[in-house]
């Protein structure tokens, strides 16, 4: 597991930064085309028990909703103007919604609600992932992509780390039993370490001000974000959303908290820095 893990990182982590650093409409096909794929994944998890090993391209009619929305709104960011307080709110809205589902324990689908799964998909995955194609709009060189998914990273990695050394004591022990008090207060405060000192190597726009209180919002979307895509795979009864990716899972188990963290990054450059 380890061995794939690093192997597909080693191939992916340069395709990835590559296509952030030429942008365009090279970027923004792999952006709708990810996002596409991790749509379908969050349907195939309530599929009939019977169906549950059947191959993620042999899909329900009703199922190519998600994808297929998911790609009109890659779509309709690469052609509309900045953001507004329209965007901005519906992408809160479904955030909310998101959290306010996983507080309460509850999201539960059976197999013949394919298309509110799919309903589920187009705002989740589809809505709050298009926001990758603005974000990298913002400027020539994908700095503020960088700027996001370094500090979910950062913050990932340091709540993973600390919490399998001194983690102790559960935080959500029924939706992500791995995450600790300890770890995810690592993750705070480290992401908000990183996210300053990442805005300040790749010399973004901001104040150390600014960059403060991004580092604070950041780390907490990031945590939110993990939790919300554990407590989907929960409810669906499944550990990854696919095994699309040796040794990492499935394409939604990498964006998890990116989901998060991308639309926040997009509408506090354009809202706070800009």
């Amino acid at each position: 597991m380890l061995v794939q893990r690093l192997l597909t990182a080693a191939v992916g982590i340069p395709v990835i930064v590559g296509l952030i650093l030429l942008g365009g409409p090279a970027y923004d096909i792999v952006v709708a085309a990810i996002l596409a794929i991790a749509a379908l994944e969050l349907c195939a998890m309530w599929r009939a028990e019977e169906a549950h090993n059947r191959p993620l391209w042999a899909v329900r009619s009703v199922e190519l909703v998600a994808p297929l929305s998911t790609v009109l709104m890659v779509v309709a960011m690469v052609t509309a103007d900045e953001g507004n307080d329209f965007t901005a709110s519906a992408a809160g809205f479904v955030v909310v919604l998101l959290v306010a589902a996983m507080i309460r324990g509850k999201l539960a689908f059976r197999s013949a609600d394919s298309l509110g799964v799919a309903a589920l998909a187009m705002i989740y995955v589809g809505y709050l992932g298009a926001h990758f194609v603005p974000l990298r709009n913002l400027d020539g060189d994908g700095k503020w992509v960088f700027l996001a998914i370094l500090g979910t990273w950062a913050t990932d990695t340091f709540a993973y780390a600390i919490g399998r050394l001194i983690g102790r004591r559960k935080i959500a022990p029924t939706i992500s039993p791995g995450k600790t008090l300890e770890g995810t207060a690592a993750g705070l405060l480290g992401g908000w370490a990183s996210v300053i000192v990442i805005a300040e190597v790749l010399d973004l726009p901001m104040s150390l001000g600014e960059a403060a209180l991004l580092g604070t919002i950041l780390p907490a979307a990031a945590v939110l974000g993990d939790l919300v895509e554990s407590f989907i795979k929960r409810s669906a009864g499944v550990k990854d959303t696919s095994e699309l990716v040796p040794g990492h899972g499935g394409f939604l188990d990498r964006l998890d908290s990116l989901l998060f963290t991308v639309p926040l990054v997009y509408y506090f450059a354009i809202w706070v820095v800009f």
